[in-house]
């Protein structure tokens, strides 16, 4: 049975699964507006997760074709993933942030393959082993990249600006920038006053930046033809205070459950990341690579244990950490190694 979660003053959540993820299902809204209803999300591209998503509708007395835009928070596909689907049928707008079009321009216009040579070099560079890069580079020779997510993600046709008012009639929802988990990650201001009367400012569609029980993957923001040196985790941190000021009443996320005390949650993820960097410098008491690193991190099952995509994440997790320890000084490579290793200082 689909499930429906009516949150109070035209807004809802959609449970539209997530195949063969832990996460299980990604938190559709959908919000009512004067000109028709606009979803915040999609879900992924999937014939199960469109059956969800459509019975969804279905339940509010909606179809497909009935959706007057969609406001994506990130480019990634258990959120994206449907927006193309959706504005086929019913011709609706889609909205992101400039940062995050860029990512998928980038990707649609990447000729196939291209992806896996980046990641194949970008994962020896940090130190995987072969073992490790061998099935990527396998993947590549037998022109397997088609069957990847994203890669034909719908071209959004209107771009959020941060602190701008979205254009919807009769509401009044305002984006918040909030790189980190991607760079052009948007939380959602929804400032009208709680219909359950909690105290606060408002309602926040917070996507994946503010979770109530896991802390978002903060990697590194792969851009293979701009070598500019990012600091995803300091974005990420800097957007946490930055949402925590708002005093919302209620916190509206893509996974999970909805919940109260945003200022709350912000601290335990503020805290949950300087304890990971103090643990990581007391790792960096000896130089070690990236990758190095990440086998010796704690994650959410022995590493012995992660599967071969969750140990790309994990690196890629690791090196965003130790750049982040590089920018405020605690850390630095050590000269003349390949691939590089870092050591606390």
């Amino acid at each position: 049975m689909t499930q429906v979660t009516e949150h109070g003053a035209g807004v809802w959540s959609l449970r539209v699964p997530i195949p063969d993820n832990p996460l299980g299902h990604t938190l559709v809204h959908v919000l009512d507006t004067a000109r028709g209803p606009v979803l915040v999300d999609t879900g992924w591209d999937d014939p199960d997760s469109w059956a969800e998503l459509t019975a969804g509708l279905g339940a509010l007395g909606l179809g497909a074709r009935d959706v007057h835009g969609i406001v994506v928070t990130h480019h990634h596909p258990d959120h994206h993933g449907l927006s193309g689907r959706v504005r086929e049928e019913s011709g609706a707008w889609i909205a992101m942030h400039a940062a995050d079009i860029a990512v998928v321009r980038r990707t649609r216009d990447s000729a196939p393959g291209s992806w896996l040579d980046y990641l194949a070099r970008k994962l020896a560079a940090v130190g995987a082993p072969e073992e490790h890069t061998a099935p990527l580079l396998a993947a590549r020779a037998a022109g397997r990249m088609r069957t990847l997510p994203g890669l034909r993600s719908a071209l959004p046709d209107r771009e959020i600006v941060p602190g701008e008012l979205l254009d919807l009639a009769g509401r009044r929802l305002r984006a918040v920038w909030t790189p980190g988990h991607t760079p052009g990650h948007v939380c959602l201001h929804l400032e009208e006053a709680h219909p359950a009367g909690l105290p606060g400012h408002g309602r926040l569609f917070s996507g994946d930046h503010l979770l109530p029980g896991i802390s978002p993957h903060i990697g590194l923001y792969e851009d293979p033809d701009d070598a500019t040196v990012t600091d995803p985790l300091g974005d990420y941190l800097g957007s946490l205070e930055r949402v925590g000021r708002l005093g919302v009443a209620e916190v509206l996320p893509a996974h999970q459950h909805a919940f109260p005390d945003a200022a709350g949650r912000v601290r335990e993820l503020l805290a949950h990341h300087e304890e990971r960097l103090t643990g990581l410098l007391a790792l960096l008491a000896v130089p070690l690579t990236p990758w190095q690193l990440a086998e010796r991190m704690e994650w959410n099952r022995p590493w012995d244990r992660i599967p071969h995509g969750s140990r790309t994440i994990a690196v890629s997790e690791a090196e965003a950490h130790v750049r982040h320890l590089v920018k405020r000084g605690r850390a630095e490579p050590v000269a003349g190694t390949d691939p590089v290793a870092y050591v606390a200082v």
